[in-house]
């Protein structure tokens, strides 16, 4: 094995590795917000969750096997999670109208209290997070198609 050959193979375990540590901190802090703040997640927030704890599993073997082929599995998650946390925003901001608001029952998707310290939407926190798992994944099938 050339030394190019075994730098690609570090770097790509290193990209997998990354996006594991975003989904697992996501994962981690949704259940911290949950179950020890007490804050009940919206319905959104629950699509949300349905995307980003199993991809803190599958991204974990594959960082840990080095299976640099696990995009085709990991990126339509990511992907998905992308599309509704995007959507999420977009209602929190206001840019969707009310009429068009999934949350009927339940805790409110634009409520005030959806924020981390108070500062930090969490929509905006699980957009980020999905943006740069797709992103690294995006990096991951680049690297390993050369």
């Amino acid at each position: 094995m050339s030394v190019r050959d075994k730098r690609s193979e570090d770097d790509g375990w290193l990209t997998l590795f990354l996006a594991w540590m975003v989904a697992l901190i996501a994962s981690l802090g949704a259940l911290f917000i949950g179950e020890v703040m007490g804050q009940t997640p919206c319905i959104l927030c629950w699509y949300q969750r349905a995307f980003m704890f199993p991809l803190a599993l599958i991204l974990a073997v594959s960082a840990f096997r080095m299976d640099r082929g696990v995009w085709p599995y990991a990126l339509p998650l990511s992907g998905a999670g992308l599309l509704i946390a995007t959507y999420h925003v977009l209602l929190y901001y206001g840019f969707i109208p009310e009429a068009v608001v999934p949350c009927g029952k339940g805790p409110s998707c634009t409520d005030a209290k959806m924020t981390i310290f108070e500062v930090i939407p969490l929509p905006v926190l699980s957009l980020l997070a999905f943006a740069a798992i797709s992103f690294l994944l995006l990096i991951d099938r680049r690297e390993h198609a050369r």
